[in-house]
């Protein structure tokens, strides 16, 4: 059975509090298995029989949805997926210490990337480096910049994401590999 990542935007912030267990239970009841969460509860790992993960997104958005009382962003990515994303290396050659190294998820791939690129976030330390697809690579530099990204990119791109430190998709990679 194909194992999934779901990342989601905005969970346990800005008043919506939402328990492991409850987030377990919604995607157990989608006939998902073997579900967990890593590290923070926007971050689950299942699989499933369903090999569509635009269908997948459409199933977890409304059923959230539903169970939740508000709209989540749902971030769809495959083991094999994430897997390219570390092995593209797209922070080959910022050796810069103390810098955190981020993938942006979007919801929609841009027809054509706007932004020229390499690219300093207004009044932050976040430079975003370059992208691919439906990815954007980010680097900070500390003072709480790691969610800097997410509402610029929003806003140029015209199009929801979630963030992730490129630690935290190695670290879920090693310990949900593929089957």
């Amino acid at each position: 059975m194909p194992r999934f990542v779901v990342f989601l935007r905005a969970i346990n912030v800005g008043g919506h509090n939402v328990v492991k267990g409850k987030l377990r239970e919604v995607f157990v009841s989608l006939g998902f298995v073997e579900v967990s969460t890593y590290k923070q509860s926007g971050n689950i790992i299942f699989e499933t029989d369903t090999t569509d993960p635009e269908a997948i997104t459409e199933m977890v958005k409304e059923t959230l949805r539903v169970a939740l009382g508000f709209e989540v962003g749902v971030f769809v990515r495959t083991v094999p997926q994430l897997r390219e994303i570390v092995e593209l290396d797209p922070f080959k050659g910022q050796n810069i210490e103390g810098a955190s190294f981020l993938v942006t998820f979007l919801e929609k791939k841009p027809s054509k990337f706007p932004l020229k690129l390499p690219l300093m976030i207004p009044n932050s330390t976040a430079t975003i480096i370059s992208s691919r697809g439906t990815e954007v690579f980010s680097v900070t530099c500390g003072h709480g910049d790691g969610g800097k990204p997410n509402p610029f990119l929003e806003s140029k791109l015209k199009t929801r994401a979630t963030t992730r430190n490129l630690n935290l998709i190695r670290e879920i990679l090693e310990r949900y590999p593929e089957k």
